[in-house]
């Protein structure tokens, strides 16, 4: 049987955007599926809304941003800081919504919502751009809108308190294997050889 390893990801989050290509090669080596769940991040609560933002936290962004870019530059992708802080809400309603009905499209739409958000070219807060990415991937984008209206956004909240209260989740990526969490990009060499020494 295969094994599943829980990823909770956030398409603002420039680290869960570039660990998605390590955890996607450690499953393929591991023979394990992924099951993508989104947390969505309350920036404004760790490091303040942009306009009342102190010194010490603006240090912490532009280094962020800093460290982001050259792990980047490694993967040959590009991570351009967002010029506001965004609510990846509508984003991860698609996430929800695709893997109910066109689970075989998800990781093309990751890597739509990821790429296009970060080269600045994809505002995940605009439904209609939203949809868009949804309908080029050969879903229902008028579908996609009523589910985001009806229930979507009812799910995403039970996964997010779902993942806080029952796991004690605060950040993204956070990688769980057997109810075991591990934050953070970096963490993913320590998944592997948790799932590896598993029964």
């Amino acid at each position: 049987m295969t094994k599943k390893i829980v990823v909770y990801i956030d398409y603002k989050s420039p680290y869960a955007y570039l660990a998605m290509n390590s955890a996607r090669e450690m499953a393929a080596d591991l023979e394990l599926e992924i099951d993508w769940l989104p947390y969505s991040l309350q920036i404004d609560q760790y490091l303040g809304e942009v306009e009342t933002r102190n010194a010490h936290q603006w240090r912490r962004v532009k280094y962020s941003y800093m460290d982001a870019r050259r792990l980047a530059n490694e993967q040959g992708l590009i991570v351009r800081g967002p010029q506001k802080l965004f609510d990846s809400t509508i984003a991860h309603v698609g996430m929800i919504f695709l893997k109910e009905t066109q689970p075989d499209v998800l990781e093309s739409y990751h890597n739509a919502v990821f790429e296009g958000f970060f080269k600045r070219e994809l505002d995940i807060e605009q439904i209609d751009q939203v949809k868009t990415v949804i309908a080029n991937l050969g879903s229902d984008g008028r579908e996609f809108e009523a589910f985001l209206q009806e229930k979507g956004r009812l799910q995403l909240q039970q996964i997010i308190t779902d993942a806080e209260e029952r796991l004690g989740i605060f950040g993204v990526p956070t990688f769980v294997v057997e109810n075991e969490i591990f934050w953070g990009g970096d963490q993913i060499s320590r998944v592997r050889r948790f799932i590896e020494r598993s029964p």
